[in-house]
């Protein structure tokens, strides 16, 4: 490794980082898993789009930017099929929570792994290298942001069932910047940033992406 270059995460603990995208249901127990779309924007993909979509969806969708991924995470809950707009604002709220939720049990895990035991590779030539050393602390750390994250999310569905919409836009778009500190902290330590994370951080940015436009069409 040449001097000043960023260690590099150990494998074992960036592979344990791909996490599902689960939705959960506002006020019940039910949990369905999203399907894999990518968040390119843009309207809407005849490859991709489910055929048979709810005109609200479809129209809701059409107005963020991300349409796919919009419309992937809001029909997977069933409530969906009778939810007004608000309702499909709260699903999507949910949904980036849901991620948030997902991420931060990922990395909680993956912060109590001991160095050294199957969940843990030394770095070639004995001893334990500086990413090992310090992938714990920042895997905790980046667990807590995650955190953050899913509570302001929490705290913005109740805001849009209360009808609180400026309020609701203000803890999304926080929501959307917690995780940035993650990939901050990471390059303060000078260890490369996981690609797994900086995906997963991706796709949080992303919902709350459409979450935010959807509560500006209820502003």
């Amino acid at each position: 490794m040449a001097p000043g270059s960023p260690a590099v995460l150990p494998p074992v603990l960036a592979l344990l980082l791909v996490v599902p995208l689960v939705v959960s249901t506002a006020g019940t127990s039910t949990r369905a898993t999203v399907p894999t779309i990518r968040s390119q924007r843009g309207k809407p993909n005849t490859v991709t789009s489910p055929p048979l979509v709810r005109a609200l969806v479809q129209s809701t969708c059409n107005t963020t930017t991300y349409y796919d991924l919009c419309v992937a995470a809001i029909v997977a809950d069933p409530s969906s099929s009778t939810a007004d707009l608000r309702g499909l604002c709260a699903i999507a709220v949910s949904a980036a929570a849901a991620n948030a939720s997902a991420i931060q049990a990922a990395l909680a895990k993956n912060a109590t792994t001991p160095l050294g035991s199957s969940g843990s590779e030394p770095l070639p030539g004995g001893g334990v290298g500086r990413a090992q050393a310090q992938a714990p602390l920042l895997l905790r750390s980046c667990a807590g942001k995650y955190g953050e994250a899913r509570e302001a999310l929490l705290e913005a569905r109740e805001s849009v069932g209360e009808e609180a919409y400026d309020y609701a836009f203000v803890q999304v778009s926080a929501a959307a910047e917690y995780p940035a500190v993650c990939r901050t902290l990471f390059r303060r330590k000078r260890v490369a940033y996981p690609a797994e994370l900086a995906k997963r951080e991706k796709a949080l940015e992303h919902l709350c992406t459409v979450a935010i436009d959807i509560i500006t069409l209820l502003s």
